[in-house]
């Protein structure tokens, strides 16, 4: 009785393999590691905003709007429940990714501004945060690079045939992904650039 409850076993194990719910599980793994890289990355550059605001708030007649833009769009995203399920909706995550998209749009206006201000952006407080901020958008296009692939790697998976099948009877749904309008973008983080800033105070 039990060798051929082993043997059952053993027949069960090979087929799950073959059909490719074995390749399920690793790569939904590997969707989950890269969506935390990502987020991490993210939550990086958020935290790094109050201190830039509070920064650039202390330079006189400073666009007040500008900074007002910022912690709005800070704001919105703290109110995203960014857990790993949100690669499971489609409308959760493009809302996710909009909301992104305009924090990094708010930052990038808010650093071109600042480059009006010499006397600010030649200080170390700021000079220390361009660093930050300049290694987190590096860091935010490369985790954005690992999860897009690791998410084509088990859309394909779920849509070939014989897998496609195995996805449809397990309930292994598609992930969704970024959208890129410009794929060279992708290849190039956002600019955060201040090589025309003034030298630094000695």
């Amino acid at each position: 009785m039990r060798k051929s409850l082993l043997a059952v076993l053993a027949v069960v194990s090979v087929l799950l393999g073959g059909c490719g719910y074995n390749q399920f599980q690793r790569l939904d793994e590997q969707v989950n590691a890269a969506w935390s890289e990502v987020l991490n990355n993210y939550q990086r550059r958020a935290d790094l905003i109050p201190n830039l605001v509070a920064t650039v708030q202390g330079a006189a007649n400073f666009e007040k709007s500008t900074l007002v833009e910022l912690t709005n769009a800070r704001a919105a995203i703290g109110q995203i429940r960014a857990t790993p399920e949100l690669v499971n909706d489609p409308a959760a995550f493009k809302t996710f990714e909009v909301a992104q998209a305009r924090l990094g749009g708010a930052l990038s206006r808010l650093l071109a501004v600042s480059e009006r201000y010499p006397q600010l952006t030649a200080t170390k407080q700021f000079g220390a945060l361009q660093a930050q901020l300049e290694g987190t958008e590096n860091r935010i296009t490369v985790a954005r690079g690992r999860y897009i692939k690791a998410v084509q790697q088990y859309n394909v998976l779920a849509r070939e045939f014989p897998t496609n099948l195995t996805a449809r009877m397990f309930g292994y749904h598609t992930k969704a992904n970024f959208t890129v309008e410009n794929e060279k973008a992708l290849a190039e983080p956002p600019k955060v650039d201040f090589s025309r800033q003034a030298p630094a105070a000695k």
